[in-house]
């Protein structure tokens, strides 16, 4: 039985923070291929929306390729369709493995944005200033931040209108988030750190906003430069007592949900 969801905030654009939500612990792996999700009238009442908004969010997640119906059984999470990926331990529980998934975020997040910038449209915008919002409210509660970290990327690659580069996201999603989960951590310890983030974040979003492709891929990658130097400047106490634990998730994947 999955875990029950909580209340989406009042305002416009339900439907999309019902999908997102969905979609955040689907490519988390907290809702697993084969997964039933519940029922609308459960999903209605976990929400607290209207039937209307579960099933344009149903949709959506349907048109993404994220979940499916099964006649008289209900919906249920898709498998994506590429076998698991497999790394030796010794070469990806380390610093250096995850300054290589960020290179590879950035080869991707560069040309997400840039794309992102041509094809946006108003409720993208829109879509991409609540990841935000919902970042910023997770960090500013104590949490970690990193769902809405992966979902604020997400976001923006959705609006690139792209699927062979979503696919290719959704394949390294468990290790795109690892990585997340250990730059986010060592971002946490230093307030310059964390105003950095926050600051490259504003600069991606005003260029897809701005619809200035250049700048935007400048931004996203400048972002990922950014978070390697950061981890590079990580001081050995970090790797100790929290860096080398997440990791390890990079292998054996995320953390169970709590």
């Amino acid at each position: 039985m999955t875990a029950p969801f909580k209340p989406v905030l009042p305002g416009a654009y339900l439907s999309d923070q019902v999908a997102d939500v969905m979609a955040a612990k689907i490519r988390a792996g907290r809702l697993a291929a084969g997964d039933k999700l519940p029922t609308e009238a459960a999903m209605v009442d976990q929400f607290s929306v209207s039937r209307t908004v579960v099933r344009e969010a149903l949709s959506r997640l349907k048109s993404l390729g994220l979940v499916e119906s099964r006649q008289g059984s209900g919906v249920f999470v898709k498998e994506i369709g590429f076998p698991p990926l497999n790394f030796d331990t010794k070469s990806v529980a380390s610093r250096q493995a995850v300054i290589q998934m960020v290179e590879v975020r950035r080869a991707l997040e560069a040309e997400v944005a840039a794309l992102a910038a041509q094809r946006r449209t108003k409720t993208d915008i829109k879509r991409i200033h609540q990841s935000i919002a919902q970042l910023d409210k997770a960090v500013a509660v104590g949490g970690d931040g990193v769902l809405e970290d992966v979902q604020y990327h997400l976001v923006i690659a959705e609006a690139a209108r792209n699927p062979f580069l979503m696919g290719t996201l959704q394949y390294l999603g468990q290790f795109l988030q690892g990585a997340t989960r250990v730059t986010r951590a060592n971002e946490a310890r230093r307030d310059d750190f964390a105003r950095q983030v926050r600051d490259e974040h504003a600069v991606i979003c005003q260029a897809i906003e701005a619809g200035d492709a250049e700048t935007a891929r400048r931004a996203a990658g400048a972002h990922m430069n950014n978070a390697i130097v950061r981890i590079e400047q990580a001081d050995p106490a970090f790797w100790q007592q929290t860096g080398d634990a997440l990791a390890s998730t990079l292998v054996h994947g995320l953390p169970a949900a709590s």
